[in-house]
């Protein structure tokens, strides 16, 4: 095959390393954005926090660049604070600033293992017990198979266990608090915390329901249950109160309790309402100011000053102190623009939901989607995305994330555009007051809905319902 010249003209777009930086620091959190800080300090020593130094600035005639200077020293010689970054000043923050703090006190795991080692166990039997609550989830669950645990205990330690030995510690186990720890299934789960009743008629029949009937009991085949068992409608109501009252996830009311550890929520911002006006604020309080640290530019200073004796290893040098205050610069300038286009981003929210800030109920939240605020803002959709994630802002309603506001929403008959989230509202509280022993089906729940003038389809009843976490109709029956 003959070889053969063409030209091909192609247009492409790259971002550059800054660019690449500010689009990785829009995403962090004020409190990640804390760490990345930290991060960038203890590995660039040209990149400082502090207050701005006092202009050390030197005379252009000294810092005069030759032809073979190549370091572009003028560009590290701070005449102004324009290189430094200053976040809002701490003391110049709205007063009502609040996070919601961590929780202090033990996890689940070390709760359920305090309470082993004031069991009267054998080194064996403790061993066995730590490794089943090694296993259980955060949900209490003991989702792995007795078998398998056997082997693992076996191969990571030597000690060679019967699966009968494992059944009797997990019988040892189950007892802990709280009830219904250790359980295999949920139905195991619902008959150990029965077991910790005083027996009544009712505990009793509730057992047997369990046992016998679990499957009906599931699909809330009441009827099935009182056929099987021979047994009145009272019986069996009091039986299932005593079961619906049961804790379905043991672990997770570990909160009741003693407080499980939590991640902090920090708001990104600060919303006041203050002489009838919104004031927006960047949560700053925590973010350091930052300055290139003088001493790297000062060997620019010495390395142009004595250029008889410029060696290469002080040209080695040099090279390395400007990568370094390339890269303090280029982090500066990435923090500034984030928190320029956090502020524009979040006031375009604030300004487009201004009536719902003011009110704080969901039925003033007007449709609104990332379009919406790109348009508005200039910015891409994408960088919308971005400010979006993750962040929370502090309003005098509470703390609450971006997203949040972020709805779409429909035309009622009456020609009046409204978010889903008011429609979904509404079908919550039409579910909440039904009648329980007759709930709405989806096709009354959207025949309820369109005589309130919402033009809605069953589908989305279905789709609202199911993104509520609402069960169907079959599920929410009750005695």
């Amino acid at each position: 095959m003959a070889l053969k010249q063409q030209f091909q003209q192609k247009l492409q777009q790259k971002l550059s390393p800054l660019q690449l930086q500010i689009i990785k620091l829009l995403e962090f959190s004020v409190v990640e954005l804390e760490e990345k800080i930290k991060t960038e300090i203890e590995e660039n020593p040209a990149l400082e926090e502090g207050a701005p130094e006092e202009d050390k600035s030197i005379n252009e005639e000294d810092v005069e660049d030759d032809e073979d200077d190549t370091f572009g020293i003028n560009d590290y010689m701070q005449d102004d604070e324009d290189g430094d970054y200053m976040p809002q000043d701490p003391n110049n923050m709205p007063a009502s600033v609040y996070n919601i703090p961590y929780s202090e006190g033990e996890s689940f795991h070390e709760y359920l293992l305090n309470q082993l080692h004031l069991l009267p166990l054998s080194k064996t039997q403790l061993l066995l017990a730590e490794y089943i609550v090694g296993n259980i989830d955060d949900e209490g669950y003991l989702r792995r198979e007795v078998v398998q645990i056997a082997t693992d205990i076996s191969v990571l330690t030597g000690v060679h266990c019967t699966d009968s030995q494992l059944y009797e510690v997990l019988a040892i186990v189950q007892q802990l608090e709280p009830a219904g720890v250790g359980a295999r299934s949920l139905q195991e789960s619902l008959l150990l915390q029965l077991q910790r009743k005083q027996l009544t008629p009712s505990i009793d029949l509730a057992m047997q329901i369990l046992e016998d009937c679990f499957i009906e009991f599931s699909s809330k085949h009441y009827e099935k249950i009182s056929a099987k068992l021979a047994i009145d409608n009272e019986s069996l109501r009091d039986a299932i109160d005593e079961i619906i009252h049961l804790n379905p996830k043991p672990g997770n009311g570990w909160e009741g309790i003693l407080e499980k550890n939590k991640e902090e929520i920090t708001p990104d911002f600060i919303l006041e309402v203050q002489d009838n006006q919104l004031t927006l604020s960047l949560n700053n309080s925590t973010i350091p100011t930052l300055r290139v640290n003088q001493t790297y530019v000062n060997l620019f200073q010495d390395f142009v000053s004595n250029k008889a004796n410029q060696t290469q290893s002080m040209k080695d040098a040099v090279l390395f102190a400007k990568q370094k205050l390339d890269a303090a610069k280029s982090f500066i300038d990435a923090v500034k623009q984030r928190e320029e286009t956090l502020l524009k981003v979040t006031s375009t929210i604030v300004n487009y939901q201004k009536k719902y800030f003011f009110e704080g109920s969901d039925s003033f939240l007007r449709p609104m989607t990332m379009k919406d605020i790109a348009e508005l803002s200039g910015y891409d959709i994408s960088t919308i995305s971005r400010v979006a994630n993750s962040k929370y802002i502090q309003t005098n309603f509470g703390i609450f994330p971006l997203r949040h506001f972020f709805t779409e929403g429909m035309i009622t008959q009456s020609g009046e555009e409204v978010s889903t989230r008011e429609i979904k509202n509404i079908l919550s509280q039409t579910i909440l007051s039904e009648d329980k022993s007759k709930p709405l089906s989806d096709d009354k729940l959207t025949e309820i809905l369109q005589q309130k003038g919402y033009n809605i389809a069953r589908r989305t009843v279905a789709k609202y319902r199911e993104q509520l976490d609402i069960p169907v109709a079959r599920l929410r029956k009750e005695m």
